[in-house]
């Protein structure tokens, strides 16, 4: 497994109201896509920060989605370029449902 997360800076301070309501908009955006097991959506405390916390199955299949185009789409999004740090996933713990998910 892969796991990918792309931090930006906020350009301009916005209400957790609105950060909520750009993730509501865009969070269907992330359904059925080939490879994506899971994502997160992170707001800062101070909301200068927004986080995407992505889980792939493969670094392949994150490669193949984030396009110049997608990371152009979320920009307009944001307000903000997107800082990209990516590493592999050995283990997941899921603790509520009480399994380990090896890679």
């Amino acid at each position: 497994m892969h796991t990918v997360m792309w931090t930006f800076n906020m350009p301009q301070k916005k209400t957790r109201d609105e950060l909520r309501a750009i993730i509501a908009k865009s969070a269907p955006n992330y359904l059925n896509i080939d490879g994506l097991v899971r994502k997160y959506f992170g707001i800062a405390e101070d909301r200068q920060s927004i986080v995407g916390i992505y889980l792939w199955q493969s670094k392949e299949a994150a490669d193949q989605f984030y396009t110049t185009a997608w990371v152009e789409t979320v920009e307009e999004r944001w307000g903000a370029a997107p800082t990209r740090m990516g590493w592999e996933t050995p283990m997941v713990v899921e603790s509520q449902e009480g399994r380990l998910i090896p890679a």
